[in-house]
């Protein structure tokens, strides 16, 4: 049996209804089964409708379960690969990709994947049944929990962006701190994550980044945040538990982003927001406020002419 979405799966295949905007393709799914929430539904011929309390939900189970069994998981290191000597890696637990290179002291727990062309930096330590893609960089000193899913191309470590303007010259700042990634997080490619100026740079318990995100020295993220593509935060920022930054959102430094915050795509936050709830715009606002100035907009052109119009008016009667 594979999975499928409903106008592509055939009689093999198991699908799933979870956005009603898909609803007219239920009666023609060719699907085996589908999952679909509670309540009446026209059953297509030759398809069984299995009703769950979250279709998608349910639905990601079933592709996690398809993912574990399809899992290629070879204890080992590839003869290819470059592991110090000094190094706290089992063969017998982990697999290690040619090309990879583990650098002195770090250590890597039993289950965990590292792929081909990655590096893990000195002293980091890479928890329990991690995941790193191709070509991901771990750099010294850095901390992974266990299950971490790296896609390829993220950087974890990288210098934070820091210059001190003296006689005329611009002069690193040294960021001799570390980042450090809590359990079940998720990076998406060709993110990076700057490690702290001192101290540490969090990314907190469950939270999801997508790709390029960059994410500045010294920043906080909690617990089960969603951090979509091409979204910035800049440094020493604090980032509350479940927040979502919707796609481009940015971050200015040195402000906090409260619990339950949500940034709607090209917003930007230039103030400490607290109060959960929706916000849009540059500057960030509440969603409904934002509408309605979204709202007028079209309509200043017309406002003006008016303005002009009458201001014309009133000039003639000052003149008589």
């Amino acid at each position: 049996m594979g999975i499928s979405s409903l106008d592509e799966a055939g009689p093999d295949d198991i699908s799933f209804l979870g956005n009603p905007r898909y609803q007219s393709q239920l009666p023609d799914t060719r699907a085996g089964a589908v999952l679909v929430a509670e309540g009446e539904w026209e059953v297509p011929d030759g398809c069984a409708l299995i009703k769950v309390e979250n279709p998608s939900a349910a639905f990601s189970k079933i592709i996690d379960h398809f993912q574990a069994a399809a899992r290629h998981f070879v204890p080992g290191i590839s003869s290819g690969a470059h592991v110090a000597d000094d190094a706290e890696v089992d063969p017998a637990a982990v697999m290690i990709s040619a090309g990879a290179v583990i650098e002195s002291g770090a250590k890597v727990g039993k289950g965990t994947v590292i792929g081909a062309g990655c590096v893990v930096g000195r002293k980091s330590v890479i928890g329990e049944d991690c995941l790193l893609h191709p070509n991901t960089t771990v750099r010294e000193e850095c901390i992974l929990g266990n299950r971490v899913t790296l896609q390829p191309g993220v950087v974890i470590g990288s210098d934070g962006y820091g210059f001190e303007l003296v006689e005329g010259r611009h002069h690193k700042v040294p960021q001799v701190g570390i980042v450090e990634l809590e359990d079940d997080v998720e990076v998406g490619a060709n993110s990076c994550i700057d490690r702290a100026r001192f101290g540490r740079t969090l990314i907190g318990e469950g939270t999801k980044i997508d790709n390029l995100v960059q994410i500045a020295h010294n920043v906080k993220i909690g617990k089960h945040t969603l951090i979509v593509a091409q979204s910035g935060i800049a440094g020493s920022t604090k980032i509350g538990n479940y927040v979502t930054m919707a796609a481009q959102a940015g971050v200015v430094g040195h402000i906090e982003i409260g619990d339950q915050v949500v940034l709607a795509t090209r917003t930007a936050a230039m103030k400490s927001l607290k109060k959960p709830g929706v916000y849009m715009g540059s500057p960030a606002r509440p969603m409904a406020d934002e509408q309605k100035k979204m709202a007028a907009m079209p309509r200043v052109p017309k406002l003006l002419a008016e303005v002009r119009e009458l201001k014309k008016k009133l000039d003639e009667l000052i003149g008589e």
